[in-house]
């Protein structure tokens, strides 16, 4: 029986706490996670209407009080986020206060320019979500040309992290996640190898891009089209990519939530074959890191030189950072209900690329068992990447995961 860290959050009108307070929240951890985290409350419609614009959201803890952003989450109005911190255990109040003398609280932001959406925080830039067709560069195949990827991925410091469209992989885009082998109809089908012509992912439109003081966040449609058929392209699966990007209180960190939501409209489905690549979240590194100057720690206690082929709950991969000051890297996260959670990893061997040692790594569901995707049924996986300079230990890692892991408790009365 696993183990959950549980969060109680008691909702109740507090007018008695203050007399400008419309709703508190109660926070109690029954175990104490010792990371600031984002958590989410639902309010039912009266007291959601009572957010107005000039409400700030107090949080209460050892007679002191601090100004915490929060968010109303736009696919879901009655849900709001902040990030939560435990205190010793501590019973905290959080209440929505009418006050004026707020102090200016750094944003995410966004924007569309030359086929990105362009994500950031403050004047910092973080990731860069790719809209537009990229091509590939002149004189190679124009099969390779992509839409609908993250690219750059960029550490606290302003280090990039991810590649694209590199001479030995040119179907590398930063990161990403297409299928490779699948059979629909008994017919193969390789979302994942462009040159093949048999299959590819594009991007088809924005559900929604949001932005304000807790996260930035995006939800692209994005099309997997089979190339195959004589009388032309089909859709062969929907997906709906949610992504989210937090800040937390440590200058050197930030968060990444990768959901990938989809079904297939085909009429029988579609197989996912057991294979070595293919599906999850795949992440290229940057050109600079090879077999000298960057690891790996898996949550079994695994290095880069064993890891490939293993299943872990979470994986460190970091290495030298570009400016030779320190490390930087990413660690990654796999939701316990992904398909099969702990989830295996293509992570190359020393000896990849000629010899080079150059680093990818992915998350793969299907790496040792296939999955029948039923037709217009709905599938998901879900992801977090920790992005950082520095370094993050094992006892970190695991914390960091325990936090993202496990879901909180929320009881919610007057």
């Amino acid at each position: 029986m696993k183990n959950f860290y549980l969060l109680s959050l008691l909702v109740f009108e507090c007018f008695n706490v203050t007399a400008q307070a419309c709703v508190c929240i109660k926070v109690e951890d029954n175990f104490k996670i010792a990371l600031q985290r984002p958590v989410s409350v639902e309010l039912d419609k009266e007291k959601k209407d009572c957010l107005a614009k000039n409400i700030l959201l107090i949080k209460r803890s050892q007679n002191k009080m601090e100004v915490i952003p929060y968010q109303i989450d736009p696919n879901q109005e009655n849900k709001i986020w902040f990030m939560h911190t435990s205190i010793d255990g501590a019973k905290i109040n959080y209440c929505f206060e009418n006050k004026v003398d707020q102090n200016e609280i750094p944003l995410f932001k966004y924007k569309k320019e030359n086929g990105d959406l362009k994500m950031s925080f403050g004047n910092q830039s973080l990731i860069h979500y790719r809209y537009e067709i990229k091509f590939p560069p002149e004189g190679v195949d124009k099969l390779y040309q992509k839409s609908g990827y993250i690219h750059p991925v960029i550490s606290p410091k302003g280090d990039t992290l991810t590649r694209i469209q590199p001479p030995d992989h040119y179907h590398h885009y930063g990161v990403w996640g297409p299928w490779t082998r699948t059979k629909i109809d008994n017919v193969g089908v390789d979302f994942w190898n462009l040159k093949d012509g048999q299959g590819t992912v594009l991007f088809k439109g924005f559900d929604n891009i949001n932005s304000g003081p807790l996260y930035g966040s995006f939800i692209a449609h994005q099309e997997h089209i089979n190339l195959t058929p004589k009388k032309g392209p089909q859709l062969a699966i929907n997906e709906k990519l949610m992504v989210k990007v937090w800040k937390n209180n440590n200058p050197d960190q930030y968060f990444i939530d990768y959901t990938s939501n989809f079904s297939s409209p085909s009429k029988n489905g579609i197989l996912f074959e057991a294979y070595r690549y293919g599906g999850g979240l795949g992440f290229r590194f940057k050109e600079q890191w090879n077999r000298d100057n960057c690891e790996v720690i898996t949550s079994e206690g695994k290095n880069r030189a064993a890891a490939d082929g293993t299943s872990a709950k979470w994986c460190i991969v970091y290495g030298d950072a570009s400016d030779g000051q320190g490390s930087t890297g990413v660690l990654f996260m796999s939701h316990p209900n992904n398909q099969s959670h702990p989830e295996p990893m293509r992570i190359w061997p020393m000896n990849a690329n000629k010899g080079r040692g150059d680093m990818f790594f992915e998350f793969c569901p299907i790496r040792h068992k296939e999955w029948k995707i039923e037709p217009q049924q709905s599938y998901e996986l879900n992801y977090r990447m920790l992005v950082f300079d520095g370094k993050i230990t094992p006892q970190e890692a695991e914390q960091h995961w325990r936090a993202f892991a496990f879901q909180p408790l929320i009881e919610i009365s007057k």
